[in-house]
């Protein structure tokens, strides 16, 4: 039997080292996640990642939620992302739809089994972000962060090539290969057709809002989680007219919104995936960490 020095010396390991886990969506399909747990009190927190980013990039920030006394953290991947590999016998097509229908539910699920019912707080950048309104449970979030969260429509993005990039290459492409290759340099390689999803998305005015695939967007204006939205100044994709296009669907969330410019990270760049990089988990990390488990006020930055 371990002595008290000794439980707590392995319960540090566990949590800096976390568990890797599988975790099956209500269709089967299973999804690479890692646990973090802590011998805090603080909610659980669900950290839910952009679009073609893997886990690992936010695996960090999860510890550092652990280390400041959250009860657990877990980091995931979306179907056919990362650790989340297709199955060989996978036959159904993979909808990007269902990374905030299916996928991100059952993870808070699994979550919630570490200490049923515990409060839980969520965290999404860029689509994990978008995810909330669509997944149905937003109340089971006591609060959400979202993170370079915004509509992708493309006008309303300062990236001048980004429809071309997408329509003329990125969809011919995806008719060739089963997963994006790396070369289109999207990031991690997701599959084709969920790309196909996001391009169609892209090009509406209104974003999946305008997709008659997705009625769930039904959902959104029913959410009252509280929610605290960053975004970066140099970031193209999730700027001004981007995020209060796409927050402007929260009609009855109390949401505030605040700006981070790269000298609040002590940098000379943030951009659109960039808050979740250690070098930033002593300057803007804390007190975002803070406002998650403690509901603390935010203050850096600019109100928007």
């Amino acid at each position: 039997m371990l002595d008290q020095p000794q439980r707590a010396a392995s319960e540090r390991e566990e949590s800096e080292a976390g568990t890797e886990i599988i975790v099956e969506a209500p269709d089967g399909f299973p999804l690479a996640a890692t646990i973090f747990q802590g011998a805090g009190h603080g909610p659980l927190v669900l950290v839910s990642g952009a679009t073609a980013v893997p886990r690992g990039l936010y695996v960090n920030f999860a510890k550092a939620c652990v280390a400041s006394g959250a009860r657990a953290a877990m980091v995931y991947d979306y179907r056919g992302v990362g650790g989340s590999k297709r199955p060989r016998e996978w036959r159904k097509r993979l909808n990007y739809r269902d990374w905030a229908l299916l996928d991100l539910p059952a993870a808070a699920a699994r979550l919630d089994e570490v200490a049923p019912g515990h409060p839980m707080v969520g965290v999404g950048q860029s689509f994990g972000g978008q995810a909330l309104g669509l997944s149905g449970i937003a109340d089971r979030f006591e609060r959400y962060g979202m993170v370079a969260t915004m509509s992708g429509y493309h006008a309303l993005l300062d990236d001048p090539t980004v429809w071309a990039r997408m329509n003329l290459i990125g969809v011919p492409v995806s008719y060739l290969y089963s997963s994006m290759p790396r070369w289109m340099a999207l990031g991690e390689p997701i599959p084709s057709s969920c790309f196909r999803d996001w391009a169609r998305w892209c090009r509406h005015p209104e974003y999946f809002f305008g997709d008659p695939q997705v009625p769930e967007v039904s959902r959104i204006a029913a959410v009252t989680t509280p929610i605290l939205t960053l975004g970066m100044s140099d970031d193209p994709w999730g700027n001004p007219r981007a995020t209060a296009k796409l927050m402007s669907y929260y009609s009855n969330a109390p949401v505030e919104t605040r700006w981070l410019a790269p000298q609040d990270g002590g940098a000379d760049r943030i951009g659109h995936l960039g808050f979740f990089r250690s070098r930033f988990a002593e300057t803007l990390w804390p007190q975002f960490i803070a406002w998650l488990l403690e509901g603390k006020q935010m203050t850096m930055g600019q109100a928007g």
